[in-house]
């Protein structure tokens, strides 16, 4: 089955922020991931390889449609665990997606819950 066109572009943008970005033990990166049924995030130190935080969609335990109220609890999920490990500053790493809708409501959300980026 080819691979859409739509999906491929989606990957040649993530390759050019990953060239520029990069999550240290400083300031980890926040990556997010979109599904047809999910809302995936984690938090990453590329230095040591390492998932420090994750919160995803599957998590929850209320049935959710994939819209920007999910992504809004997801964010501010993300941020509660984060403070709760005592990471305040990241980098956002949008994943390739365009930054408005879901994730701009993710971000915002983040932003709210106490994380810097």
């Amino acid at each position: 089955m080819p691979i859409s066109s739509r999906f491929n572009a989606r990957q040649l943008r993530h390759a050019r922020i990953r060239k520029r970005i990069s999550g240290t033990a400083a300031r980890p990166r926040l990556a997010v991931f979109v599904s047809n049924r999910h809302f995936c995030a984690q938090i990453i130190d590329d230095e040591k390889h390492h998932t420090l935080v994750a919160h995803s969609t599957l998590e929850m335990k209320q049935k959710l449609s994939l819209n920007k109220k999910t992504a809004t609890l997801v964010g501010e999920a993300i941020a509660k665990k984060a403070l709760a490990k005592k990471i305040t500053e990241v980098v956002f790493d949008r994943g390739g997606y365009l930054f408005h809708g879901r994730i701009a409501a993710f971000a915002t959300a983040a932003r709210n819950g106490g994380l810097k980026f």
